[in-house]
């Protein structure tokens, strides 16, 4: 598993590679295509997407367990004139109380995790999430569940099966080429 330490440190030190400062085609699509509502960002690093979103007109939501990415989201979010709320929280350990959600943002959050923490974040993805609702998910895949971070495509229709249906959006790769990525949308069943 990834520690938190590991992050801190990253954004302690500067940009991390993962912070390109540009909300995603894939993220600024869905937003052209839906009308606002309510958003939550699981893993909102610096906050790029949360000011995508709350620019757009949605009420934007971000959590992250890093203080120093939750500083600088809040910081931004102030600079750029926008109410947006950002929690300092673990993806697996929060969410009573806080849904349901419209849209719900994963960058590379679900990937980073140990399987039994994915276990319990597909369990508050599908509680955070109000029916119909969309969670849009990028994440490293890896060809046969090993490297780390990442996740196969079976295990991500496995995992968020019973709930979501999974489509595909979109297929890449990432880390200077060297990894193959995913997008994909899921749709909270209700």
């Amino acid at each position: 598993m990834i520690s938190r330490f590991f992050f801190e440190l990253r954004y302690l030190l500067g940009r991390p590679p993962w912070d390109s400062g540009i909300a995603p085609p894939e993220l600024q699509a869905f937003l052209a295509e839906h009308p606002p509502g309510r958003a939550i960002d699981l893993g909102c690093g610096t906050g790029t997407n949360l000011i995508a979103m709350a620019e757009r007109g949605w009420e934007a939501t971000g959590i992250d367990f890093s203080a120093a990415a939750v500083r600088r989201a809040r910081r931004r979010a102030r600079r750029a004139g926008l109410h947006i709320r950002v929690l300092r929280a673990d993806v697996t350990r929060w969410g009573d109380g806080e849904s349901p959600f419209d849209l719900a943002l994963d960058i590379g959050c679900f990937h980073s995790l140990p399987s039994r923490a994915r276990e319990i974040y597909t369990d508050n993805a599908a509680r955070l999430l109000r029916p119909g609702g969309t969670l849009l998910l990028y994440s490293w895949l890896t060809p046969n569940g090993d490297g780390y971070p990442g996740a196969t495509e079976t295990e991500i229709e496995t995992r968020f099966a019973g709930a979501f249906t999974v489509h595909v959006v979109g297929r890449g790769t990432d880390r200077g080429g060297r990894a193959s990525s995913g997008w994909f949308a899921l749709t909270r069943l209700g």
